[in-house]
Formats: structure tokens, C-alpha cells, sequence
């Protein structure tokens, strides 16, 4: 009976003190909070790229490597909110992006840095900027580190253009 009495004690207390936690140390910002967003249209690029560069990775949800991209993408929206924006496109959900960007492999990544003429303007890994996007594109599944060198090098040049 002893037993049972301190069982119910401590499972009352457990209840009644769940919700008395302090998190303040591991609140959570809402500049830490960053989502991929679903890019279905060029408009969304259009209108990103007037606040800053715009990764993009199109793939699809049978793609495995596209899936392994996944927690990269929402780690690096995380890392670069209010100075990127990360969009992912699916092929087989909007199939005129892929037609558009000339997808034959996937995963296809890239980073638009501005629009000249009605063109985009691309990132490439060296640091130079051009309008032809196959010069631009990152292929396949590819270490964080790549992109987190890509954007920090269109991070800088939009700054200073």
C-alpha cells in the first residue's frame, strides 16, 4: 500500500508540474524560425529577389537525394533568414519551372542573385556572376558547406551592388 501511495504522489506531482517548466533559455526567436518555401511560380522568384538572393533546388519526392537535401534546405533558411530566401520546386507539381530552368537532372540547385534585361542573374561557386544558369547550377546532393559558401558569396555581392 506504501508503495502505491508514493507511486500516485509522485505521478500527481509529475502532472501537476508538467507545464511549470522555464524554457526562456531555449525560446526559440522568430528570426530563428525559417521555413522552404514551395516554389510553383517565377513570380516568387521575381518577387524574392527584390529583398535579396534566392537559393532554389528543384527536384522531386521520389528523388532520394532530393530528400536527403531536405534538412540542408531548412537548415540554411534558418541560418540565412532576412538575407536569403530558400525555395524548393517539385518537377512533377509544376512542371513548367523545370521546363523554364532546362532540368534533365535533379537535384538542380542554384542561386538567383538579381534580374538584368528580363534575365536572372546566377551565383556561381567561384564568386562570379552569369546569366547562364547551366554555368551556375549545383548537380546532385551536395555538403551544406557548398551552399553555405555559395550564399555567403551572393550574400556579399547583392550587399554591394
Amino acid at each position: 500500500m506504501n508503495k502505491l501511495t508514493i507511486l500516485l504522489v509522485l505521478l500527481a506531482s509529475v502532472i501537476f508540474t508538467a507545464g511549470c517548466t522555464d524554457d526562456s533559455g531555449n525560446a526559440t526567436s522568430a528570426q530563428e524560425i525559417s521555413v522552404v518555401e514551395n516554389m510553383t511560380a517565377l513570380e516568387q522568384i521575381n518577387t524574392s529577389v527584390q529583398e535579396g538572393p534566392v537559393l532554389i533546388k528543384i527536384g522531386a519526392e521520389w528523388c532520394g537525394p532530393c530528400q536527403q537535401m531536405k534538412p540542408i534546405l531548412s537548415d540554411l533558411a534558418a541560418e540565412y533568414t532576412g538575407e536569403v530566401t530558400v525555395m524548393s520546386a517539385d518537377i512533377d507539381q509544376s512542371p513548367e519551372i523545370g521546363a523554364y530552368f532546362g532540368i534533365s537532372y535533379i537535384p538542380d540547385s542554384f542561386v538567383v542573385v538579381g534580374l538584368e534585361n528580363g534575365e536572372y542573374v546566377y551565383m556561381q561557386e567561384d564568386g562570379n556572376i552569369t546569366t547562364d544558369r547551366f554555368q551556375a547550377r549545383v548537380l546532385g546532393f551536395r555538403e551544406k558547406q557548398v551552399y553555405e559558401e555559395l550564399l555567403d558569396r551572393a550574400v556579399l555581392y547583392y550587399e554591394n551592388k
